[in-house]
């Protein structure tokens, strides 16, 4: 596999007339299923394969024109850019302009669009600025990047790598056939075997603790406490990050410095969005000035700690939390005592932070995989930058596509099941004894992250486990983690790299599977 692009010796830019053209079409694409899958089965459409396999598609038609897209670079940036508007208009637009709707307050929308809109688009660059950091490093697992780069080399090279993943596609499509969760499966086989451990305990627990023990954990806040306390403490270990001469500084392609600068830009934009956010959404007025203070320094810290901790569980599982620990931001934000409005703002804004940031951290280490592992520096550069500007296109697409089809959306009353929530949580109110709770399970969740350190993130997953009801992807992650040590122990010549192949093709089979099956029934469903 060549590193550079065929003839040029240089990475392909997004701005090339035909590849423009094609990403156009695909976000379009991406943006209205992502949207459709949300709101009619609750759940985040993985399409970043589909813009490769279209990419490869077109490749083999038997037009000069089209043969440029034989480029693996090419087929990247088009995977970027159609799971960068997918998961940016449903997850990062649509939901958070969803929960002032279901409050009964329309007037919000467009208030809540733009400052989501702003979040969304820091939410992506801020991943660019950072990855390949001792934090995000290129080297992390970032489990469907991995997929997406595995499946392009794939149909790029052919072989024997072409023929593992035809049997990982075949293992992962049969598993989601019989409705058992293969990416947990495929996952298993990549990332840390540590935090993915610990992510499967934590997904039994959630799933067996009621019928089991008689414990619901939900009731209790256990969940929300222990990612509390672990987020703290990982929060803690970052810093100590940014701060340490670190010994392995090599391992990371960017210095401590970059790694500063990104996080106070972030810091100061949030701020600045927070304060946006008060103004145009009218809750400026709502609020003596300490509350108001308050209400913007909270929002800020809280989106900001939102996208760490969901690109933190992203990078070591693939998995992220992004629902559930916007939730926690404002059962918080209930705590201090916050009014409705402001409520409904808060937890829009802290869930329009982390999809784009984690999925611009999957692009990116696809992108890595397909360079060369960063063997030639200026042009994994190059190809950073242009996977950046092909994702941030995208984004843009998506705002304009939300902005033109919400209105439809509301007025048939579809909206994420997950702003339902939301607003009956605002409308209900605290129940007593829940800050004492929240505390009591944080100390747990701290510990776990402290003892298992940074490198692991054990809280971290552990809390991602407990806040997801799936028992059966608890299994899946436990099997997977079983066979992957049976088969590290056969000792044999590039059996990590077969496996992770196999494994790729496991989550890309799933991934495909499920999408083409939502958009079945979405079809099934509109006639």
């Amino acid at each position: 596999m060549a590193t550079h692009d065929p003839g040029t010796g240089r990475h392909p830019t997004i701005f090339e007339p035909a590849t423009l053209g094609l990403v156009v079409v695909l976000c379009v694409f991406g943006a209205i299923i992502g949207m459709q899958v949300l709101v009619t089965l609750g759940v985040s459409a993985n399409t970043s394969l589909i813009g490769a396999l279209v990419a490869m598609v077109l490749a083999r038609l038997p037009l000069a024109y089209f043969g440029r897209f034989r480029s693996i670079h090419r087929q990247n940036l088009a995977q970027s850019a159609i799971s960068s508007a997918t998961f940016g208009a449903a997850n990062s637009l649509l939901l958070p302009i969803g929960i002032p709707f279901a409050m009964g307050r329309p007037d919000l929308v467009l208030p809540m669009l733009a400052g989501a809109a702003l979040a969304m688009l820091l939410d992506a660059y801020l991943l660019y600025r950072m990855f390949d950091t001792k934090i995000f490093p290129a080297r992390g697992a970032w489990p469907p990047g991995v997929a997406a780069a595995e499946a392009i080399k794939a149909g790029d090279q052919g072989g024997r790598k072409a023929g593992l993943l035809g049997i990982g596609l075949a293992i992962g499509v049969g598993g989601a056939m019989l409705s058992i969760p293969m990416s947990a499966f495929g996952i298993a086989f990549i990332g840390n075997i540590w935090a993915l451990s610990m992510f499967g305990i934590g997904l039994l627990m959630r799933g067996y603790s009621a019928t089991l023990g008689g414990i619901d954990l939900m009731a209790l806040y256990a969940p929300h406490g222990v990612m509390i306390g672990a987020g703290l403490v990982a929060l803690v270990q970052v810093g100590r990050v940014l701060v340490a001469k670190a010994e392995d500084g090599a391992t990371a392609g960017r210095s401590d410095g970059e790694m500063r600068q990104a996080l106070g830009l972030g810091t100061v934009a949030y701020l600045a969005i927070a304060v946006l956010i008060a103004v145009i959404g009218g809750i400026a007025a709502e609020m003596p000035v300490p509350m108001l203070v308050l209400f913007v320094v909270y929002a800020a810290f809280a989106a900001y700690v939102h996208e760490l901790i969901v690109g933190l569980a992203a990078m070591h599982s693939g998995w992220f939390p992004a629902f559930a620990v916007a939730l926690i931001t404002l059962i918080i934000g209930m705590l201090i005592g916050f009014p409705p409005t402001a409520l409904a703002l808060l937890v829009g804004f802290s869930a329009a932070t982390g999809p784009a940031f984690a999925d611009m951290g999957y692009d990116l280490k696809a992108g890595f995989m397909l360079r060369g592992d960063g063997s030639d520096p200026a042009f994994e550069r190059d190809g950073r930058r242009q996977q950046l500007l092909a994702a941030m296109a995208a984004l843009l697409i998506a705002i304009v596509v939300v902005y033109l089809t919400y209105e439809a959306y509301f007025a048939a009353d579809l909206i994420p099941p997950v702003d339902r929530v939301y607003a009956a949580t605002i409308q209900a109110g605290v129940a007593p004894g829940v800050a004492l709770s929240l505390f009591l399970w944080a100390i747990p969740g701290g510990l776990i992250q402290y003892f298992g350190g940074a490198s692991r993130q054990m809280g971290i997953l552990f809390a991602t486990g407990l806040l997801i009801a799936s028992p059966a992807a608890g299994w899946a992650v436990l099997a997977g983690i079983v066979l992957r040590m049976i088969w590290t122990r056969m000792d044999r010549p590039d059996g990590q790299s077969q496996m992770e192949v196999v494994a790729a093709g496991v989550i890309a089979g799933d991934a495909l599977y499920t999408f083409f099956g939502s958009v079945l029934k979405n079809l099934a469903g509109s006639r």
